[in-house]
Protein backbone atom coordinates (compact mmCIF):
# COMPACT_ATOMS: atom_id res chain seq x y z
CA UNK A 1 0.00 0.00 0.00
CA UNK A 2 1.16 3.09 -0.96
CA UNK A 3 -0.54 5.73 2.06
CA UNK A 4 -0.53 9.58 0.73
CA UNK A 5 -3.39 10.69 2.56
CA UNK A 6 -1.20 11.85 5.65
CA UNK A 7 -3.17 14.85 6.03
CA UNK A 8 -6.44 12.63 6.89
CA UNK A 9 -4.42 10.97 9.47
CA UNK A 10 -0.84 9.61 9.93
CA UNK A 11 0.53 6.27 10.90
CA UNK A 12 1.73 6.07 14.39
CA UNK A 13 4.93 6.29 14.85
CA UNK A 14 6.84 2.98 16.68
CA UNK A 15 8.47 5.42 18.76
CA UNK A 16 5.05 6.51 19.61
CA UNK A 17 3.45 3.46 20.40
CA UNK A 18 6.61 2.25 22.41
CA UNK A 19 6.11 5.27 24.76
CA UNK A 20 2.53 4.83 25.26
CA UNK A 21 2.19 0.69 25.41
CA UNK A 22 2.95 0.19 29.39
CA UNK A 23 0.37 3.21 30.09
CA UNK A 24 -2.30 0.30 28.14
CA UNK A 25 -1.13 -2.15 30.47
CA UNK A 26 0.67 -2.50 33.95
CA UNK A 27 0.73 1.61 34.30
CA UNK A 28 -2.87 2.04 34.69
CA UNK A 29 -3.39 4.79 37.63
CA UNK A 30 -5.62 7.71 37.97
CA UNK A 31 -3.23 10.74 37.48
CA UNK A 32 -6.09 12.87 39.98
CA UNK A 33 -5.46 9.68 42.84
CA UNK A 34 -3.33 10.88 45.36
CA UNK A 35 -1.42 7.10 46.35
CA UNK A 36 2.13 6.82 44.90
CA UNK A 37 0.74 4.89 41.77
CA UNK A 38 -1.60 8.01 40.55
CA UNK A 39 1.32 10.30 41.37
CA UNK A 40 3.63 8.49 39.36
CA UNK A 41 0.53 8.91 36.63
CA UNK A 42 0.60 12.40 37.36
CA UNK A 43 4.51 12.96 36.66
CA UNK A 44 3.79 11.30 33.29
CA UNK A 45 1.00 13.71 31.92
CA UNK A 46 2.75 16.37 32.92
CA UNK A 47 5.93 15.59 31.39
CA UNK A 48 4.07 15.29 28.43
CA UNK A 49 2.94 18.55 28.47
CA UNK A 50 6.23 19.75 28.80
CA UNK A 51 7.14 18.05 25.40
CA UNK A 52 3.95 19.63 23.79
CA UNK A 53 4.89 23.26 25.26
CA UNK A 54 7.94 22.61 23.84
CA UNK A 55 7.22 21.37 20.47
CA UNK A 56 5.04 24.69 20.05
CA UNK A 57 7.61 27.23 21.28
CA UNK A 58 5.20 27.87 24.79
CA UNK A 59 7.05 28.91 27.40
CA UNK A 60 4.84 28.17 30.32
CA UNK A 61 3.61 24.20 29.74
CA UNK A 62 0.59 24.95 32.21
CA UNK A 63 -0.53 27.10 29.05
CA UNK A 64 -0.94 23.59 27.17
CA UNK A 65 -4.92 21.82 28.12
CA UNK A 66 -5.30 18.46 26.64
CA UNK A 67 -8.43 17.77 24.58
CA UNK A 68 -9.78 14.33 22.57
CA UNK A 69 -9.02 15.86 19.27
CA UNK A 70 -8.31 19.12 16.87
CA UNK A 71 -12.20 19.85 16.27
CA UNK A 72 -13.06 19.94 20.18
CA UNK A 73 -9.75 22.47 20.98
CA UNK A 74 -11.71 24.56 17.85
CA UNK A 75 -15.19 24.43 19.57
CA UNK A 76 -13.95 24.96 22.94
CA UNK A 77 -11.38 28.02 22.20
CA UNK A 78 -14.65 29.37 19.68
CA UNK A 79 -17.21 29.43 22.09
CA UNK A 80 -15.21 30.17 24.95
CA UNK A 81 -13.80 33.41 23.75
CA UNK A 82 -17.51 34.25 23.20
CA UNK A 83 -18.57 33.10 26.36
CA UNK A 84 -16.15 35.51 27.92
CA UNK A 85 -17.45 38.21 26.31
CA UNK A 86 -20.84 38.15 26.55
CA UNK A 87 -21.84 42.00 24.95
CA UNK A 88 -20.11 41.26 21.99
CA UNK A 89 -21.24 39.17 18.82
CA UNK A 90 -19.46 39.47 16.05
CA UNK A 91 -16.84 36.71 14.75
CA UNK A 92 -14.12 36.91 11.84
CA UNK A 93 -13.19 33.68 10.05
CA UNK A 94 -12.74 32.63 6.56
CA UNK A 95 -14.78 30.89 3.82
CA UNK A 96 -12.14 27.98 4.30
CA UNK A 97 -11.76 27.21 7.28
CA UNK A 98 -12.02 23.58 8.39
CA UNK A 99 -15.53 22.24 9.08
CA UNK A 100 -15.11 22.23 12.68
CA UNK A 101 -14.98 25.97 12.50
CA UNK A 102 -16.73 26.39 9.66
CA UNK A 103 -20.00 24.87 10.39
CA UNK A 104 -19.64 26.04 14.15
CA UNK A 105 -19.94 29.69 12.78
CA UNK A 106 -22.72 28.91 10.62
CA UNK A 107 -24.62 27.70 13.52
CA UNK A 108 -23.51 30.41 15.80
CA UNK A 109 -25.11 32.89 13.00
CA UNK A 110 -28.48 30.97 13.71
CA UNK A 111 -27.79 32.07 17.49
CA UNK A 112 -27.86 35.61 16.55
CA UNK A 113 -24.52 35.89 15.98
CA UNK A 114 -22.74 38.05 13.51
CA UNK A 115 -20.12 36.59 11.35
CA UNK A 116 -17.75 38.02 8.61
CA UNK A 117 -16.58 36.00 5.84
CA UNK A 118 -13.08 36.84 4.48
CA UNK A 119 -12.85 35.62 0.99
CA UNK A 120 -9.32 34.01 -0.47
CA UNK A 121 -8.15 34.68 -4.34
CA UNK A 122 -8.11 31.93 -6.94
CA UNK A 123 -4.79 30.84 -5.13
CA UNK A 124 -6.12 30.33 -1.79
CA UNK A 125 -4.24 33.34 -0.30
CA UNK A 126 -6.08 35.79 2.07
CA UNK A 127 -5.36 39.52 2.14
CA UNK A 128 -4.85 40.59 5.81
CA UNK A 129 -5.99 44.29 5.15
CA UNK A 130 -9.70 42.64 4.31
CA UNK A 131 -9.40 41.18 8.47
CA UNK A 132 -8.72 45.00 9.35
CA UNK A 133 -11.21 46.38 7.10
CA UNK A 134 -14.00 44.30 9.24
CA UNK A 135 -12.70 44.58 12.71
CA UNK A 136 -15.20 46.31 14.61
CA UNK A 137 -15.71 47.02 17.97
CA UNK A 138 -18.00 44.00 19.36
CA UNK A 139 -15.95 41.66 17.31
CA UNK A 140 -15.18 38.83 19.93
CA UNK A 141 -12.86 36.80 17.77
CA UNK A 142 -10.90 36.20 14.83
CA UNK A 143 -10.47 33.17 13.63
CA UNK A 144 -8.09 32.21 11.10
CA UNK A 145 -6.27 28.63 10.21
CA UNK A 146 -2.38 28.53 9.77
CA UNK A 147 -2.20 25.66 6.87
CA UNK A 148 -5.32 24.58 4.64
CA UNK A 149 -6.08 20.87 5.10
CA UNK A 150 -7.20 20.58 1.53
CA UNK A 151 -4.62 22.89 -0.61
CA UNK A 152 -1.62 23.03 2.18
CA UNK A 153 -1.94 27.04 1.78
CA UNK A 154 -0.33 28.87 4.82
CA UNK A 155 -2.12 32.25 6.10
CA UNK A 156 0.02 34.79 7.68
CA UNK A 157 -0.85 34.29 10.98
CA UNK A 158 2.03 36.42 12.26
CA UNK A 159 0.49 39.62 10.30
CA UNK A 160 -2.72 38.45 11.44
CA UNK A 161 -2.21 38.42 14.70
CA UNK A 162 -0.75 42.09 14.96
CA UNK A 163 -3.44 43.27 12.84
CA UNK A 164 -6.31 42.54 15.67
CA UNK A 165 -3.62 43.32 18.62
CA UNK A 166 -3.39 46.87 16.97
CA UNK A 167 -6.90 47.28 15.64
CA UNK A 168 -9.17 45.94 18.10
CA UNK A 169 -9.71 44.44 21.15
CA UNK A 170 -10.94 41.10 20.01
CA UNK A 171 -9.18 37.41 20.62
CA UNK A 172 -7.01 35.28 17.90
CA UNK A 173 -7.82 32.00 17.39
CA UNK A 174 -5.62 29.63 15.10
CA UNK A 175 -6.41 26.30 13.80
CA UNK A 176 -3.28 24.85 13.88
CA UNK A 177 -3.81 21.01 13.24
CA UNK A 178 -2.55 21.16 9.69
CA UNK A 179 0.54 22.99 10.59
CA UNK A 180 2.03 20.82 13.77
CA UNK A 181 4.74 18.42 12.65
CA UNK A 182 5.26 20.11 9.26
CA UNK A 183 6.75 23.47 9.51
CA UNK A 184 8.31 24.70 12.73
CA UNK A 185 5.81 26.64 15.59
CA UNK A 186 6.68 29.29 17.84
CA UNK A 187 4.14 30.68 19.44
CA UNK A 188 6.46 32.39 21.93
CA UNK A 189 6.87 35.02 18.86
CA UNK A 190 3.29 34.81 17.51
CA UNK A 191 0.73 37.36 18.64
CA UNK A 192 -2.39 34.22 19.40
CA UNK A 193 -4.08 34.08 22.10
CA UNK A 194 -5.87 30.08 21.26
CA UNK A 195 -3.87 27.64 19.21
CA UNK A 196 -5.51 24.21 18.59
CA UNK A 197 -3.68 20.80 17.75
CA UNK A 198 -4.70 17.12 17.26
CA UNK A 199 -2.27 14.45 17.25
CA UNK A 200 -3.73 12.16 14.77
CA UNK A 201 -2.11 14.40 12.37
CA UNK A 202 1.67 13.67 13.40
CA UNK A 203 1.96 10.10 14.07
CA UNK A 204 -0.19 10.43 17.07
CA UNK A 205 -2.95 8.19 17.63
CA UNK A 206 -6.96 9.22 17.03
CA UNK A 207 -8.08 10.83 20.16
CA UNK A 208 -6.12 13.08 21.69
CA UNK A 209 -5.20 16.44 21.17
CA UNK A 210 -4.38 19.84 22.65
CA UNK A 211 -5.37 23.64 23.30
CA UNK A 212 -2.84 26.35 23.92
CA UNK A 213 -4.63 28.81 26.23
CA UNK A 214 -2.30 31.98 26.29
CA UNK A 215 -1.18 33.00 30.23
CA UNK A 216 -3.89 35.54 31.63
CA UNK A 217 -6.69 33.82 29.79
CA UNK A 218 -9.90 32.48 31.56
CA UNK A 219 -11.56 30.28 29.38
CA UNK A 220 -14.52 28.81 30.29
CA UNK A 221 -14.78 25.04 30.67
CA UNK A 222 -16.10 23.18 27.67
CA UNK A 223 -16.69 20.01 29.58
CA UNK A 224 -18.22 20.43 33.24
CA UNK A 225 -17.48 17.72 35.82
CA UNK A 226 -14.21 17.26 38.05
CA UNK A 227 -11.05 19.56 38.70
CA UNK A 228 -8.72 17.89 35.80
CA UNK A 229 -6.51 19.88 33.81
CA UNK A 230 -6.73 22.84 36.59
CA UNK A 231 -10.27 23.16 36.62
CA UNK A 232 -10.28 23.80 32.46
CA UNK A 233 -11.43 20.41 31.04
CA UNK A 234 -13.55 17.40 33.02
CA UNK A 235 -12.77 14.02 32.64
CA UNK A 236 -10.19 11.36 33.70
CA UNK A 237 -6.93 12.50 31.76
CA UNK A 238 -6.65 9.37 28.81
CA UNK A 239 -2.37 9.54 30.02
CA UNK A 240 -1.82 6.49 27.25
CA UNK A 241 -2.64 9.27 24.25
CA UNK A 242 -1.56 12.14 26.42
CA UNK A 243 1.59 10.04 26.41
CA UNK A 244 1.55 9.24 22.96
CA UNK A 245 1.20 13.36 22.49
CA UNK A 246 4.18 14.35 24.01
CA UNK A 247 6.38 12.08 22.52
CA UNK A 248 4.51 12.65 18.97
CA UNK A 249 5.80 16.36 19.59
CA UNK A 250 9.25 15.03 20.69
CA UNK A 251 9.45 13.42 17.18
CA UNK A 252 8.18 16.29 15.61
CA UNK A 253 10.43 18.49 17.05
CA UNK A 254 13.76 16.87 16.22
CA UNK A 255 12.55 16.11 12.62
CA UNK A 256 15.39 16.81 9.90
CA UNK A 257 12.93 15.12 7.07
CA UNK A 258 11.16 18.04 6.03
CA UNK A 259 13.26 19.15 2.77
CA UNK A 260 13.41 15.14 1.32
CA UNK A 261 9.61 15.66 2.25
CA UNK A 262 8.66 18.45 0.03
CA UNK A 263 11.47 17.19 -2.75
CA UNK A 264 8.90 14.02 -3.13
CA UNK A 265 6.11 16.42 -3.37
CA UNK A 266 7.94 18.61 -6.12
CA UNK A 267 8.67 15.50 -8.01
CA UNK A 268 4.79 14.25 -8.14
CA UNK A 269 3.70 17.81 -8.42
CA UNK A 270 5.89 18.85 -11.47
CA UNK A 271 5.53 15.73 -13.39
CA UNK A 272 1.77 15.09 -12.97
CA UNK A 273 1.18 19.03 -13.93
CA UNK A 274 3.83 18.39 -17.00
CA UNK A 275 2.40 15.12 -18.61
CA UNK A 276 -0.90 14.89 -18.26
CA UNK A 277 -2.69 17.78 -20.00
CA UNK A 278 -5.79 18.69 -18.03
CA UNK A 279 -4.09 18.70 -14.73
CA UNK A 280 -4.11 21.98 -12.66
CA UNK A 281 -3.14 22.93 -9.12
CA UNK A 282 -5.34 24.73 -6.70
CA UNK A 283 -3.40 26.82 -4.26
CA UNK A 284 -0.57 28.80 -4.67
CA UNK A 285 2.35 28.19 -6.90
CA UNK A 286 4.69 29.55 -4.39
CA UNK A 287 5.38 26.53 -2.26
CA UNK A 288 7.18 28.72 0.25
CA UNK A 289 3.58 29.63 1.02
CA UNK A 290 2.29 26.00 0.91
CA UNK A 291 2.86 23.08 3.28
CA UNK A 292 6.23 21.20 1.77
CA UNK A 293 3.41 17.90 1.86
CA UNK A 294 0.76 18.92 -0.08
CA UNK A 295 -0.59 19.26 -3.43
CA UNK A 296 -3.88 19.59 -4.34
CA UNK A 297 -4.32 18.96 -8.10
CA UNK A 298 -7.69 18.82 -10.23
CA UNK A 299 -8.03 16.45 -13.40
CA UNK A 300 -10.69 18.76 -15.55
CA UNK A 301 -13.20 16.86 -16.45
CA UNK A 302 -13.02 13.49 -14.36
CA UNK A 303 -14.46 12.64 -11.22
CA UNK A 304 -12.37 12.83 -8.41
CA UNK A 305 -14.19 9.68 -6.71
CA UNK A 306 -13.59 7.94 -10.05
CA UNK A 307 -9.99 8.64 -9.64
CA UNK A 308 -9.73 8.02 -6.13
CA UNK A 309 -11.51 4.40 -7.14
CA UNK A 310 -9.06 3.35 -9.28
CA UNK A 311 -6.27 4.30 -7.35
CA UNK A 312 -7.88 2.71 -4.34
CA UNK A 313 -7.78 -0.15 -6.63
CA UNK A 314 -3.96 -0.04 -7.30
CA UNK A 315 -3.60 0.23 -3.46
CA UNK A 316 -2.81 3.77 -3.66
CA UNK A 317 -4.44 5.95 -0.66
CA UNK A 318 -5.60 9.42 -1.40
CA UNK A 319 -8.62 11.22 -1.19
CA UNK A 320 -10.64 14.06 -3.09
CA UNK A 321 -10.09 16.34 -0.26
CA UNK A 322 -11.20 17.22 3.72
CA UNK A 323 -11.87 13.52 4.89
CA UNK A 324 -14.23 15.00 7.58
CA UNK A 325 -16.53 15.76 4.04
CA UNK A 326 -15.46 12.80 2.46
CA UNK A 327 -19.18 11.23 2.08
CA UNK A 328 -20.98 14.45 -0.05
CA UNK A 329 -20.60 14.39 -3.71
CA UNK A 330 -20.39 18.58 -3.53
CA UNK A 331 -17.44 20.20 -4.81
CA UNK A 332 -15.43 21.41 -1.96
CA UNK A 333 -16.12 24.88 0.19
CA UNK A 334 -12.70 25.24 0.13
CA UNK A 335 -12.51 25.36 -3.78
CA UNK A 336 -15.68 27.20 -4.30
CA UNK A 337 -14.17 29.49 -2.19
CA UNK A 338 -10.86 29.83 -4.81
CA UNK A 339 -13.40 30.05 -7.77
CA UNK A 340 -12.08 26.80 -9.39
CA UNK A 341 -14.31 25.12 -12.09
CA UNK A 342 -16.85 23.06 -11.35
CA UNK A 343 -15.74 20.47 -13.28
CA UNK A 344 -11.99 21.24 -11.91
CA UNK A 345 -12.99 21.29 -8.85
CA UNK A 346 -15.07 17.77 -8.94
CA UNK A 347 -11.98 16.23 -9.71
CA UNK A 348 -9.58 17.63 -6.90
CA UNK A 349 -7.81 14.90 -5.59
CA UNK A 350 -5.08 15.71 -2.62
CA UNK A 351 -1.75 14.39 -1.95
CA UNK A 352 -0.69 14.63 1.07
CA UNK A 353 2.86 12.86 1.73
CA UNK A 354 4.56 12.16 5.40
CA UNK A 355 7.77 11.00 7.03
CA UNK A 356 7.70 6.96 5.61
CA UNK A 357 6.73 8.30 2.19
CA UNK A 358 9.44 7.15 -0.43
CA UNK A 359 10.95 7.62 -3.50
CA UNK A 360 9.89 4.42 -5.15
CA UNK A 361 6.23 4.89 -3.96
CA UNK A 362 6.15 8.34 -5.97
CA UNK A 363 7.44 6.68 -8.79
CA UNK A 364 5.33 4.27 -8.72
CA UNK A 365 1.91 6.58 -8.34
CA UNK A 366 3.41 8.56 -11.52
CA UNK A 367 3.70 5.33 -13.29
CA UNK A 368 0.02 4.52 -12.84
CA UNK A 369 -1.81 7.43 -12.31
CA UNK A 370 -1.81 8.72 -16.03
CA UNK A 371 -3.11 6.04 -17.40
CA UNK A 372 -5.96 6.10 -15.29
CA UNK A 373 -6.76 9.69 -15.77
CA UNK A 374 -6.72 9.16 -19.74
CA UNK A 375 -9.13 6.37 -19.37
CA UNK A 376 -11.66 8.03 -17.00
CA UNK A 377 -11.17 10.93 -19.76
CA UNK A 378 -12.31 8.63 -22.80
CA UNK A 379 -15.40 8.35 -20.50
CA UNK A 380 -16.34 11.54 -19.46
CA UNK A 381 -19.13 13.33 -20.55
CA UNK A 382 -17.13 16.75 -20.00
CA UNK A 383 -15.28 18.34 -22.54
CA UNK A 384 -11.94 18.41 -21.59
CA UNK A 385 -9.77 21.71 -21.78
Amino acid sequence: MIYLDNNATTRVAPEVFEAMQPYLAELYGNPSSAHTFGRQMRLSVERAREQVAEALGVMDASEIVFTSCGSESDNWAIRGALEQQADKRHIITTRVEHEAVRNLCERLMRSGYEVTWLEVDEEGRLDPEDLRAALRPDTALVSVMLANNETGVLFPVEEIGRIVREASRALFHVDGVQAVGKIPINLRSLPVDLFAISGHKFHAPKGIGALYVRKGLNLAPFIIGGGQERGRRAGTEAVPYIVALGRACELAKDFDGHALIGRLRDRLEDEILSTIPNARLNGTRSREQRLPNTSNISFSGVEGESILADLDEAQICVSTGSACNSETHEASPVLRAMNVPYTAAQGSIRFSLGRYNTEDEIEQTLSVLPGIINRLAEMSAYEIK
